[in-house]
Parts: structure tokens; sequence; C-alpha cells
């Protein structure tokens, strides 16, 4: 078995190659957990003998996979003290252009997901930059993707910005014993910043002009219609469930009034009296049939206000997400609704609500869901974070002497580690105890905010690149790469950061920085240079995904309220990813020249 060689390749490489593939086949074509696919992989190779019991589990007990970890509780005490709340709230202002709004938005983001998690920092601003944009009278699809744009650019301006930055920084210290500064990528980063925006103010036509999903929601009567039981009526005595009046043809009822008392939760079993108040959402023209067929009249006074419904119960905004197991089902298809004590109200696409039943609807991702959901309802279980993204939230952090705390905590950390008076992992334990002794935040919260499914992709990550190493397939490619590039180090490091480019579009960054660590890493040594400047130009490439909703987490967050189509990032993105790769290659070698191994 051991002698087993297949075009090249012994049968450990054949495992590893077969492994990786399939992992990423399973990511793409199904909505299976990111993390226990890479737990399978790390599976399948310490099974199989690829990787031993060490090796297989090194990930684990990686210092950068750790300091990711250590640094969720940090940010958790931003969070928690308002520090994003107050940057949101002081910064944006009233800028006269798009290119000043652009540039006011984009700054700003960039320098928040420098430091903290891009995804929180996005998901902070969606709701503001929408009221934002009608202030300004600019569509919002003309400034969300820029502002998931500007958090990915960010954060390659530190090695704590974004996970590839940290796990190719930990495999080179590894490698070598040198552990690179926090502020390594700084310059770089900053440059390609600049020129990104530059590039999307001068590309600001390719940048489409959508209407938002919640613009179909802004009035509701133009879905919602309040009925009135008569006291002759035949079904009074019956519960709702019996009498058909739940779930109805064209929509669903939404709330029910006896006398002034609002049973809450509404449900099947409730019973009918004389004088209840009906309030059903969806199809008008169907719901006004049902009401003749049971005999339901008009109420006396017409329809609820967004504001009036709010207060008894509310009215969220939900987003369905890429993975979700909604997508291709309809919520009349299954539990959800009570499951989570929701209703259903109306469903949009793309800025327009579709005109059918709301519990008929087959959902698409992106597509945007009006709930009613009563005043103790809770966004974050389980059940929903995996197939709803809500934006609204009831946690208003109080800004204050935690806020200026918090902050500082975070600016020493930074430049304790950058001067490299302590190592960044020994800086993040500490931050991170300081929050929770300042009270910046709790226990509680801070576990809630370490997100194990990253960590756990994050582990997965570094060890698929000890098995590309380890089985000569990093060697096998950096040859390949040579043998078509020639010995030109330029050359190189275009192709492989080209690659990573558009890799990363399709594929996590964090996998793809530890799939191309080996092969850039053993490509320069080959040709007789330094690693290091090969390898900051491959952190930002493989943080440069613009052109698929797909390619990072925060063209996700954006994509259903910014009511885009896929293609609308394909078509300003392509562009991006070429000007930004340029950019970066430029910048690189100015700050960090070539130098020859001695």
């Amino acid at each position: 078995m051991e002698s087993f060689e297949l075009l090249g390749f012994g049968i450990d490489a054949w495992i590893t190659i077969v492994t990786v593939l399939g992992m990423f086949t399973i990511l793409l074509t199904t909505k299976w957990r990111s993390d226990i696919v890479f737990l399978g992989a790390i599976g399948v190779l310490y099974v199989t003998g690829v990787l031993d019991a060490k090796e297989a589990f090194s990930g684990f007990s990686s210092t950068s996979v750790i300091t990711v970890g250590v640094l969720f509780v940090v940010v958790a005490g931003l969070t928690y003290t308002g520090v994003l709340q107050w940057i949101v709230k002081n910064l944006l202002g009233t800028p006269g252009s798009y290119g000043k709004a652009v540039t006011r938005l984009m700054l700003p983001v960039a320098a928040l997901s420098s430091f903290l998690s891009n995804t929180t920092v996005v998901a902070l601003f969606v709701n503001v930059v929408k009221m934002w944009a009608k202030k300004l009278g600019v569509s919002p699809s003309k400034l969300l993707i820029p502002l998931s744009y500007a958090s990915g650019m960010g954060g390659v301006c530190t090695l704590i910005g974004t996970p590839p930055n940290l796990i190719i920084s930990g495999l080179y210290e590894e490698k070598t014993g040198t552990a690179m500064n926090i502020l390594t990528t700084t310059i770089p980063g900053l440059f390609c910043l600049a020129v990104g925006v530059l590039s999307i103010i001068a590309l600001r036509r390719l940048l489409p002009d959508r209407k938002t999903p919640e613009s179909a929601f802004e009035s509701t009567s133009d879905y919602t219609v309040e009925l009135r039981v008569p006291s002759d009526n035949p079904y009074i005595g019956q519960k709702i469930g019996e009498a058909g009046l739940f779930h109805v043809n064209g929509g669903s009822l939404i709330k029910m009034y006896h006398f002034d008392d609002m049973p809450t939760p509404l449900s099947e079993d409730e019973p009918i009296m004389g004088g209840d108040h009906l309030i059903y959402a969806g199809q008008i023209d169907e719901i006004i049939e049902m009401a003749v067929s049971h005999q339901l009249v008009s109420s006396d006074h017409h329809i609820y206000s967004m504001d009036e419904l709010d207060t008894d119960c509310k009215l969220r905004t939900a987003y369905v997400t890429f993975g979700s197991k909604l997508i291709g089902k309809s919520i009349g298809q299954s539990t959800f609704e009570k499951d989570n004590n929701v209703m259903l109200a109306a469903v949009s696409r793309r800025g327009e609500r579709i005109e059918e039943a709301p519990r008929d609807v087959v959902l698409e991702a992106g597509d945007t869901l009006l709930l009613t959901c009563p005043k103790n309802f809770n966004m974050d279980t389980d059940s929903l974070k995996d197939n709803l993204h809500f934006f609204d939230s009831d946690t208003v952090p109080n800004i204050g002497t935690g806020t200026i705390v918090s902050t500082a905590i975070m600016v020493a950390m930074v430049v304790v580690s950058a001067l490299g008076i302590m190592p960044l992992l020994q800086c993040a334990f500490l931050a991170a105890a300081a929050m929770l002794i300042c009270r910046c935040c709790n226990m509680e919260q801070a576990m809630k905010a370490i997100n194990w499914d990253i960590l756990m992709v994050f582990a997965g990550s570094a060890v698929l690149g000890l098995a590309i190493q380890k089985t000569g397939i990093a060697e096998w490619l950096a040859n390949g790469i040579l043998n078509v590039c020639g010995t030109n180090p330029l050359i190189v490091m275009i192709a492989v950061c080209f690659v990573g480019t558009f890799i990363t579009e399709f594929i996590s960054n964090t996998a793809a920085g530890a799939m191309f660590f080996p092969i850039m890493y053993d490509a320069a040594e080959k040709l007789g240079y330094e690693p290091f400047p090969f390898l900051v130009a491959l952190m930002i490439s493989v943080s440069s995904s613009f052109a698929t909703p797909i390619g990072s987490p925060t063209h996700m967050l954006v994509y259903g309220p910014g009511g885009y189509r896929f293609s609308d990032f394909m078509r300003i993105g392509l562009l991006m990813n070429l000007i930004i790769l340029a950019a970066n290659i430029f910048i690189v070698n100015l700050i960090y020249p070539l130098t020859p191994l001695p």
C-alpha cells in the first residue's frame, strides 16, 4: 500500500485530494453545516492514517485558532458597551454627493472591520445604511454592496481583522519561528482600500438600482384587512381552526380581539365570539371572498398602521439566508410558524411583494418575510438563526463610561502587540479578561459571543493545509506553477494570488488561506526567495472576494436587504477582483521587496 503511486501521488495524497474535493462539493451542493463537514474531513484523514492523532487535532491547539476564540470575547465587550453604535451615530453625517457618501461609509466600516468581526460590523450598519440612503435620496442597493466590500477590505488591514490573516501568519510562525507584527498588512491593506473606494465611485453605474424589500411593506393597508364577527354568525362558539378562519385562502389571521382583549399567542383553539375583530394579511381579493362565505363583515374602523400594530405585538422583517431549510418550501408546508410562535404576514422578493397567499409562496434565498411576533419574541433561537436573519434588535446598549473603557482596552491590546511588548495571544487574553473585570460584558454574553462553528472551520482549515503539505500535494502544485510560470517570482506571485482570489468566491477565505499557504510557501522557497512578501500578498488575495454573494458572509447579509440578484455582484465584482489584485501586487512589492534567501 505504501508503494502505491498514481500520476506521481501516493495513496495518502489521493485520499487527501478526494477528501478535499468531496468536502467542497458537499459545501457547494448541500445545506450541511460547514463545521460538521470540516470535522468529517478531519475524521477521514485521521482514520485513513494520512495524519496521526497529534496532526489531525493540531488545529484545535493552534495559537491562531485560540486567538480568534478569545477575540470574540473582546468584540462582545465592544458591542455591549455601544462602541459600534456610537461610531454609526456620529460618523455618517449628511454628505453632499454619492462619492462623499461612499467615502463617509466605507472608511469607518473598514476601520472597524480591521479589529472587529466584519460580520458584526455589517449586521449593525445594514439598517442604518438603509435609513441613511432614504435620507440622501439614494437607493440602498447603491450603498449596501460598498458596505460589504469595505468590511472585507478593512479586515485585511491587520492580522486580527480576518481569519485568513491569522491562520497564514500562524502557519508562517510555525514554519520559521518568527511572528508577524499585528500591523504587517496595514499599509498594503490601506492602499487597496483607497483603490477600492475610488473604484466604487468610478464604477457606480455598475451598481444596481433596486427597490428595497421593505418598500413592499410600507403600508399595511396594501395587504391587511380587518373583519368583524356579527352577533348572528353561525360559527360563534366554534374554534377558529374548526371554522376555517385561521389559515384561509389567500392569507392568514395575524391578530384577533375579543372586545379589548387580544389572545397571545394566537392559536387555532381560540373560540369565536360575537363582536370579535379578525385581522388578516395576504391576498385581499381572496380574503374578501372568504369573508362573504363565512358571513364576516367589514370592521367599522379600517386597518392598523405599523405603529398601531407595534403597540400590541411586533412586526419583524427577516431575510431567508443561504442554506436555510426553508428554501424550496412554503411556510404552509412546515411547522415553522407554530414552532417559533410567529405568523407570516407577507413575502417580498427583490423589492416587490409577491401577489399570492404568503403561506403558499415557495421561498428563495434572499426573500424578505414580514412576521408578526409576540412582545417577548426571542430572535436568537437555533431554529430562527439557522433559517432567517433579523436586523432589528431589542438590545440597545447604553453609551457611557463602559464605551470609553472598552475602547481603551481594545486600543491597548493593539498597541502592546504592535510594539512587540507581548505576543498577540497574550494581549488578547488580557483584553478579554479586562472586558469581563470592567463589566463591559458579562460571562453569559462572552460565551454567547464565541462562534464555535467558525472556530471548527478555522481549526479544520489548518489541518487540511497540513495534510496538503505533508502528502506532497503542495510541492507538486508549486512545481506545476513554476513549470507554467517560469522562474520569475513576480509572475508566480500573481498566478497564485489570481487563483486564490477566484477560489475564495466559492469556498471560505479561511479554507483558501490554509490551502494556498503551503503552495505559496513552497513556490517561494523553490525560487530561492523569502516567502514573507508572497504570503502578505496571499492574505489580501484570499479575502478579496467581490463577485458572488456566497463569497463572503457579509455579502449574504446585504443580499436580501438590498433586493439584489446574484448577477448584481458579478457585474461590478469581477472588475473589482482584478483591480484589487493589481493594487495588491503593486503595493506589496513596493513595501516588502522580494528578497533572495541567504
